[in-house]
């Protein structure tokens, strides 16, 4: 049996129309790669309008964002949501000219980075985690997400 401390328990909702979004099985494989020892996560995947309003309420911008992250907790495990709005998602994808399923990957590895501790506030943080990212997603068989 696997360590508990080990394990990941996630949980996708799908807030919005799911079709053509990744199935919980794909958020498992990015979640649990950039995932260091065990976690309680749930995926949100909300329309524009909850987004907007969830990035509003919390950061104080009034527009809908790719991923918006909700740590709770890191010891003993990593507990938080993770709230993902896929037209932001696909607008973006298809605006870098980047595979849909890349973008989504990103952001989840991102977003649980983010759950974890990780931070990008100035330029030394940000550095450290896009090359934390990069390196998650290439073993996962993804490009680099920051190439120009």
């Amino acid at each position: 049996m696997k360590n508990a401390s080990n394990r990941l328990n996630l949980s996708v909702q799908y807030a919005c129309n799911r079709e053509g979004l990744p199935l919980r099985a794909d958020f498992v494989r990015w979640a649990r790669a950039a995932l260091v020892g065990g976690g309680e996560i749930t995926i949100r995947l909300v329309d524009a309008e909850e987004g907007q309003a969830l990035n509003n309420e919390y950061r104080g911008k009034d527009y809908a964002t790719n991923v918006l992250s909700f740590p709770y907790d890191t010891e003993p495990v990593v507990l938080g949501d993770l709230v993902i709005c896929p037209s932001v998602v696909a607008r973006e994808a298809a605006e870098q000219n980047k595979p849909l399923d890349a973008h989504y990957a990103h952001l989840t590895v991102h977003g649980m980075l983010h759950l974890q501790g990780w931070d990008h506030e100035n330029d030394d943080e940000a550095q450290e985690m896009e090359d934390e990212e990069r390196e998650i997603l290439a073993a996962l068989g993804y490009p680099d997400p920051y190439a120009a």
